[in-house]
């Protein structure tokens, strides 16, 4: 059967450098950082005492009070992301098959501050279990697609993806085939996530996975520096809505990018250690590739995974020049988590969102906080350092690996007729 086209016609972001895309667009353009002092909840016994936060964020803005208290941040933050993109896009879902339009969202963890308040709440307790009703509705990944879908009366396909921090990634991809085989007409993409929280923060410090730079947490995340130190803790959301070519034709709809191609594959090496020569990072990238039907020379971008991790960063390199060979040198790469900070699940959806602005606007944002060039990377490669490059995007890849050795990457590129 010939696989249907599939394009982007709606983007809704919030995220620790603007609450909506036009304000997340210009703070990675503007090499803005999102790290700051914790102002969640009280750091002093810490190890990181700072991360890359929602600022400004007021759920009661976008919903209901009552409504607000029912759902968990990372819910919230969802439906407001959503909720920009159904807008963007031009939706009037009462003058569409509404059976044809699905939710699939990625989240790497979901709900865990209803899980930390409501155990410590029973931990605080006599032994009785005296759980808030709501405790499992708010707390499971798959509510935030099911919230989406009642929200709008959308009865297509709808589910959570989970792969770490490859999790929104991974949804897109689903979504795009269910697309593609002709099983939807539109679907709502994306992913959310809020650990920002002692649950959280603690956790990963305990597998001394962050960066623990407390003097200096606006530079902390340095992807590709000699002296980066661990990824800087992120939240928020990011939404894509994906819809089929001839559908979005049909209704006028404006249209950013072409989704062309998604791969999928698993370093089978260790929990959390990438695979040391990026086997598994070029896989992935080849993967996706093959199914694009494109070769490395149609590349001109690449968001990488980049998260500031002592061998996260060298892996992903290693794969980079191994795959694209010469073809890596006229590349632009760049990290945007060294603005962001890592969303986890939801990194894969902000960071498409910005490899497709990217294609849409000829721009490549940058990685900032680079001070000292690191020998164990070539020094020809294109990193983007420090300030964002005008340059021809005709097509951008954007890579995201999770715990577990998950890897996923997608490509867009110029829509074309």
């Amino acid at each position: 059967m010939e696989l249907k086209r599939v394009v982007v016609t709606g983007l809704g972001a919030l995220t620790p450098i603007g609450n909506n895309v036009p304000d997340f667009w210009e703070g990675l353009t503007n090499g803005v950082s999102g790290a700051a002092p914790i102002v969640g909840f009280d750091t002093e016994k810490f190890k990181t005492k700072f991360a890359c936060e929602v600022k400004n964020f007021n759920p009661e803005d976008f919903l209901e009070k009552k409504e607000a208290r029912k759902l968990d941040p990372f819910v919230q933050y969802a439906l407001v992301a959503t909720d920009e993109a159904v807008k963007d896009g031009g939706f009037d879902f009462e003058k569409l098959d509404t059976n044809r339009i699905g939710v699939i969202w990625g989240a790497g963890i979901g709900g865990l501050k209803t899980f930390l308040d409501e155990i410590s709440n029973f931990a605080k307790g006599d032994g009785t279990p005296r759980y808030n009703p709501f405790f499992i509705p708010k707390m499971i990944i798959d509510i935030a697609p099911g919230h989406i879908s009642i929200k709008y009366g959308l009865r297509g396909p709808n589910f959570a993806t989970v792969s770490a921090c490859a999790s929104s990634t991974n949804a897109m991809i689903d979504a795009f085939n269910y697309i593609r085989l002709g099983m939807a007409d539109v679907i709502i993409s994306g992913g959310s996530e809020a650990i920002i929280n002692e649950a959280g923060m603690g956790g990963f410090n305990a597998m001394h996975a962050l960066s623990t730079r407390n003097d200096d947490p606006t530079t902390a995340s340095r992807p590709f520096d000699k002296d980066r130190d661990g990824f800087v803790a992120g939240e928020g959301a990011g939404t894509i809505i994906l819809e089929e070519l001839e559908h979005a034709k049909a209704r006028g709809a404006k249209i950013y990018a072409e989704l062309v191609g998604g791969g999928m594959s698993a370093d089978a090496n260790h929990i959390t250690a990438p695979h040391p020569e990026g086997l598994g990072a070029r896989m992935v990238m080849t993967n996706a590739l093959k199914d694009a039907g494109l070769t490395t020379a149609d590349i001109d971008y690449i968001n990488v995974h980049g998260t500031s991790t002592p061998l996260g960063d060298i892996s992903e390199t290693k794969a980079i020049a191994d795959l694209f060979g010469e073809d890596a040198y006229r590349l632009n790469i760049s990290s945007t988590k060294s603005m962001t900070g890592h969303l986890l699940g939801a990194a894969g959806a902000i960071e498409a969102i910005a490899a497709i602005l990217a294609v849409q606007n000829d721009v490549v944002p940058p990685t900032i906080n680079h001070f000292t060039d690191d020998p164990a990377f070539d020094p020809k490669l294109n990193f983007t350092f420090n300030k964002a490059q005008k340059r021809e995007v005709r097509a951008a890849l954007s890579n995201t690996f999770g715990f577990g050795g998950h890897n996923a990457s997608v490509i867009f590129k110029k829509y074309e007729d």
